[in-house]
């Protein structure tokens, strides 16, 4: 068994669990945070992103005792009270999500492209960021646009505050 100590979302969080406990069944099914989901059970399909001390990784291929002692943040961490984060924001006015199973991956995923790149992203560079996420749905038209709008907001914000 292992003992596992994580923020979550802000909230500190202590539980022993099996060894072979992943991540995302930590989150999910220990939890209750049932926004990061299980998509493939092969690394593939992205569904599963968290963020880990800032960085976004796939929760479905992390078990839980590796991530000890991180911060992570899931999706349903990432609004401030009834205000969307940006790319939710941008996701949500852009049409970028159909059924929304992909969604919150991909959102966690474009807040680290972002963070990583900046707000100078070109369709190109949204695309190949994508490369690990997949979506059965909308094609990817909306969804690189509605990243690329979060990323212009969020650079507009930052330059509000400075």
């Amino acid at each position: 068994m292992a003992n596992v100590n994580l923020t979550i979302n802000g909230k500190a969080v202590s539980a022993e669990t099996d060894d072979r406990t992943l991540l995302v069944e930590f989150i999910r099914e220990h939890q209750g945070l049932t926004g990061t989901h299980v998509g493939c059970d092969t690394s593939q399909c992205g569904a599963c992103l968290v963020l880990m001390d800032g960085k976004a990784i796939k929760s479905c291929s992390t078990l839980a005792a590796q991530a000890s002692g991180s911060s992570i943040i899931t999706i349903e961490g990432i609004a401030t009270g009834a205000e969307l984060h940006p790319v939710q924001r941008a996701f949500k006015e852009n049409h970028g999500l159909q059924c929304g199973f992909c969604t919150p991956g991909m959102v966690i995923a474009a807040i680290d492209m972002i963070e990583r790149l900046g707000p100078d992203l070109d369709e190109p560079t949204i695309r190949k960021e994508l490369e690990g996420n997949i979506c059965r749905c909308t094609g990817y038209h909306n969804i690189v646009k509605a990243i690329k709008a979060a990323s212009m907001q969020m650079a507009t914000q930052l330059e509000a505050a400075e």
